[in-house]
């Protein structure tokens, strides 16, 4: 795994020093690329530079929520500027919300566009990391590659003006989602009370995105469009239901099998986990749950072997559902203020107790893994059926071992319970994400119409 050395007086999400091999080599692997198989039409165009997307998501450590609103910026701009060479595919953005007309195509010159999809989801992508020149070293791979294939160089010229064009629109609605604003707005102090979140050990991190209610959603109409029920009052006499479930918490995580240890670290998927040994500090940085299930998404469409516009459709709806997803999870997340079992069982059943994996720094209800895979899983099966069977290899560079699912919904359900045995949610916030996840996938597709000939 990737871990990074830190000086404590740092912020610690915001700046590391790396000193692990593998991650310099993760490095070198987004620079050194090979594109000597890939055609100008190849769906390979699309899944490589979600690859170098990915991999500077998480070497910039970017949290989960700010990681889904990435891909689906960049995700849909890819989309607009290629959907122009496919007769039966139509806009998406003139279906989502905030958006500006796209530029269309000048009906009098030559395109490639494949190379304009490239341009947009590139210029794009770079506005929003932290480490925008790794992506261009493997954009200009891209280009180097791709331009013998273009027959003048006006066409090739014109292609890159086009995904400009593209990303121009998508400046303008970025710098008007109240991302910007957020930055700003005050700390988040944890509300005076046993029911409500507090930080938690080892690192006893700030609040992460108090505000990302406020950012503008994507196809949802408002954040709070499939607000759930709250959770349970916190009672801790032994016939209540929070108490109930605070004891499924401990005895489950006390007697963990050795499948649920791996089902709990597949899917962990934090993208900075703090540990400590003696006097040293170090994070370990891995993909985020959104970016999880983007992998997901590339297996499914080169196990399809989707054309390129197929795939683009695939990457642009999924990312849409996780930002919304994550728009969603988090207006209840600050709405409610739950507490974590972390501090309820240390309280009062056992204060030596520990999570099996480490409790991520923000609010408990609900489950944000369980409404973004459920979000996600919904979408992948109406793209690719109810009983698709896969393999699940995207975290062996993680030394996990792949593991074999039955179905998209069979992979969320496992994503979804994984947090409890992992011990950081309870119960309820897994069933209740859960469906306020497969609310907002569904509505995802419901609204969104990629094909001109479906109404």
């Amino acid at each position: 795994m990737k871990k990074l050395l830190l000086l404590i007086s740092f912020p610690l999400f915001w700046f590391a020093c790396n000193n692990n091999k593998k991650a310099e080599n993760n490095q070198k692997t987004i620079q050194n690329q090979e594109f000597t198989s890939i055609n100008i039409n190849d769906a390979q165009l699309l899944h490589q530079s979600i690859k170098a997307l990915s991999a500077v998501i998480i070497n910039d450590i970017f949290v989960p929520p700010v990681s889904s609103r990435i891909y689906a910026y960049a995700t849909l701009a890819g989309y607009e500027a290629l959907h122009h060479g496919y007769t039966d595919y139509q806009s998406i953005t003139t279906q989502l919300n905030g958006f500006d007309a796209m530029p269309l195509p000048e009906p009098n010159k030559e395109y490639a566009f494949s190379i304009a999809s490239i341009k947009a989801f590139f210029t794009v992508s770079k506005s929003l990391v932290h480490s925008p020149k790794e992506l261009e070293v493997v954009e200009n791979q891209l280009y180097e590659r791709l331009k013998s294939q273009v027959k003048s160089e006006e066409i090739f010229q014109n292609s890159l003006a086009l995904g400009n064009a593209v990303a121009e629109v998508f400046r303008k609605r970025i710098s008007k989602d109240s991302y910007k604003e957020t930055r700003g707005m005050n700390r988040y102090t944890p509300l005076a009370g046993e029911q409500y979140w507090q930080p938690t050990a080892p690192a006893y991190m700030d609040a992460v995105e108090p505000y990302w209610n406020k950012i503008l959603p994507f196809a949802l109409e408002t954040a709070e469009q499939f607000k759930p029920e709250p959770p349970f009052p916190l009672d801790m006499g032994k016939k209540s239901p929070f108490y109930k479930e605070t004891m499924e918490v401990y005895e489950i995580t006390k007697n963990l099998t050795e499948e649920q240890k791996i089902i709990a670290t597949f899917w962990d998927n934090n993208p900075f986990v703090m540990v400590y040994e003696g006097h040293l500090e170090y994070a370990i940085k891995k993909i985020s749950p959104g970016g999880h299930w983007i992998q997901i998404t590339a297996l499914a469409a080169q196990a399809t072997q989707a054309d390129i516009i197929k795939t683009a459709e695939s990457y642009a709806l999924v990312a849409v559902g996780l930002a919304d997803g994550f728009i969603s999870c988090w207006d209840e997340k600050y709405r409610s203020s739950y507490v974590r079992p972390q501090t309820v069982i240390e309280k009062h059943i056992d204060n030596k107790w520990i999570p099996y994996i480490q409790t991520p720094p923000f609010p408990e209800y609900t489950s944000g893994h369980s409404v973004i895979s459920h979000a996600a899983a919904m979408i992948l099966t109406r793209l690719y059926g109810d009983n698709f069977a896969f393999t699940d290899s995207t975290q062996v560079e993680y030394d996990l071992k792949p593991r074999p699912f039955k179905s998209f919904l069979d992979a969320s359900a496992e994503a979804s319970i994984s947090r409890l045995y992992g011990g950081i949610h309870f119960r309820n916030a897994l069933d209740k994400g859960s469906e306020q996840g497969k609310r907002v996938g569904n509505w995802v597709m419901d609204r969104v119409k990629t094909k001109k000939s479906i109404q």
